[in-house]
């Protein structure tokens, strides 16, 4: 309702600019936003810009209001769709039993969304450049909805795992097109509050999930099925909100609309965009361009950390899913319910990360005040992003040896519980650092470095919740967490590092953004 709102304003708004250029005899150039620009032909076409950095249809000068509700929605979608990934882990017993296979056969239904999560990333961002965010968002979430039916209806195991590799494919759309918005409606210095925003549900979803499933397997008044129950109905209501809040956020789109609209207002089939007059965005060339930029950033230096890094990560955050009723369950003695409450000292951590937020804020405002900003973010010092990584890199292998080593009958279950908020506050800090770092140093390629970081991640998780049920099982959970904590501290310099090389690394690269231009 929202985004059919702001297509008629914007038309409505063309229509006022031709109208009050009839009625003083202007040239179309002297129009606000309209200039003569030569295409890729040497021919004059009218390019169709915002009227000013206060244009009402840009997405960083709508109100403070707008944009903070735009944000939000954001954040649903990346809850919503980030929380079905992992809520299956809850009943894995019940829906095991019900299908006759192993747990670790059914805790496939985690691994393949992740997989599809992983594949789903590769399309989300050249069609949102094509058809525009909101429509990504409300497509992809209602297709979701769909295959969430399927998998709650699912009468065996291969249906089951289709219909979750499914919605984990349609998924990954509005969770991958979502870190877009984000920097479309907040400039440089309003990203290093606008992006923690978003990152804390789409990382705390994993840990809400088994929260939410807690009680479903374990209770025998309803069937586990209502996992997925849960997750359509959340659906409903997230495409309620989108449908009647969300707006267009994707500028390019906007000026299409329009450039679109003055052409039919005029008759005159000058008025184009800058995309459009370049000649080379028609379909073929965005998808040949998005799909294929991902495997060529694969060699910087840059995406190849991180990629690890957050590789790394999503390992010890997904195997807790399989690891939990071994670390709390058998050594304590709690029912399943309870084990998956425990995941509350994970997202606990994860709320803390806010608390470095202002430091960070403060930090980017003097640094662009200093160096003289023109409020385009262009002087920014693209290391200083690296600041929650630098804080969370330490605290998580701290918090999986203490975890590991602290998990035994005669330790009361608070110290494990502990050690799992370091856990949370580590993994959300290293992942804000990771995907700011990324977008302020490969700015308009940024997406096709987050697209192969994500697939990566997603491939490798999926896999591993599948192997952490064995894994568990023959090492137990004190050498487990021990080896997830070595492998977490081998990956502890590459934010001190990048804080020191980054600069060289960018400097060497075609694609990356350097301060100086």
């Amino acid at each position: 309702m929202a985004a059919i709102i702001q297509y008629r304003q914007l038309r409505q708004s063309v229509q006022q600019q031709l109208q009050t250029h009839k009625e003083n005899d202007v040239d179309y150039a002297q129009i606000p936003g309209i200039s003569v620009q030569l295409d890729h032909n040497g021919v004059e076409y009218l390019q169709v810009g915002w009227t000013g950095p206060q244009d009402p249809f840009c997405p960083q000068a709508w109100s403070m209001s707008r944009r903070v509700c735009t944000t939000l929605s954001v954040c649903l979608i990346a809850l919503v769709t980030t929380m079905a990934s992992a809520i299956d882990s809850a009943v894995i017993s019940e829906a095991s039993a019900e299908f006759g296979v192993s747990e670790v056969t059914e805790s496939l239904a985690t691994g393949i969304y992740l997989i599809g999560f992983g594949a789903g990333a590769l399309v989300a961002s050249p069609l949102s450049e094509m058809i525009g965010r909101y429509p990504v968002y409300l497509g992809a979430l209602v297709i979701f909805g769909a295959w969430i039916l399927g998998a709650a209806l699912a009468p065996n195991i291969g249906g089951q795992l289709v219909f979750r590799f499914l919605a984990g494919l349609c998924g990954a759309a509005p969770l991958t097109v979502a870190g877009g918005s984000i920097s479309d409606v907040w400039n440089t210095l309003e990203k290093t509050f606008g992006f923690p925003a978003f990152a804390i549900p789409a990382f705390g979803g994993p840990t809400l999930g088994p929260m939410v499933g807690a009680y479903i397997g374990y209770s025998p008044h309803i069937s586990w099925r209502w996992s997925e129950w849960i997750m359509l109905v959340l659906d409903g209501l997230t495409i309620c909100v989108i449908f009647l809040t969300s707006r267009e956020t994707f500028g390019p789109r906007l000026l299409l609309y329009k450039a679109r609209f003055f052409r039919q207002e005029t008759g005159d089939q000058r008025f184009k965009t800058r995309e459009e007059a370049s000649g080379d965005e028609n379909t073929a060339t965005v998808l040949k361009r998005h799909f294929s930029r991902p495997w060529i950033l694969l060699a910087e230096p840059i995406v190849i950390c991180f990629t690890f890094y957050l590789t790394v990560i999503y390992i010890v955050l997904f195997t807790f899913l399989d690891g939990y009723p071994t670390i709390f369950g058998e050594t304590y003695g709690i029912n399943n319910g309870l084990v998956n409450i425990c995941f509350l000292g994970l997202f606990i951590g994860i709320l803390l990360a806010v608390l470095t937020v202002p430091i960070l804020y403060v930090q980017t405002a003097r640094q662009l005040q200093r160096d003289g900003d023109d409020g385009s973010g262009r002087m920014l010092n693209q290391e200083s992003r690296l600041f929650f990584a630098r804080c969370g890199a330490p605290v998580v292998p701290i918090g999986l040896f203490w975890m590991g080593w602290t998990a035994y009958p005669s330790i009361p279950i608070w110290s494990p519980l502990a050690a799992s908020i370091l856990i949370g506050f580590g993994i959300i800090c290293i992942f804000m650092s990771a995907y700011m770092y990324t977008i302020d140093s490969y700015g308009q390629y940024a997406a096709s470095a987050l697209t192969f970081i994500a697939l990566v991640r997603y491939l490798v998780a999926g896999g591993m919740t599948v192997v952490g049920i064995p894994m568990y099982n023959n090492l137990g959970a004190h050498w487990t967490l021990t080896v997830l904590g070595i492998i977490s501290t081998v990956a502890i310099p590459i934010p001190y590092a990048l804080s020191i090389w980054g600069p060289s690394l960018r400097k060497r690269s075609k694609w990356a953004i350097n301060k100086e231009m």
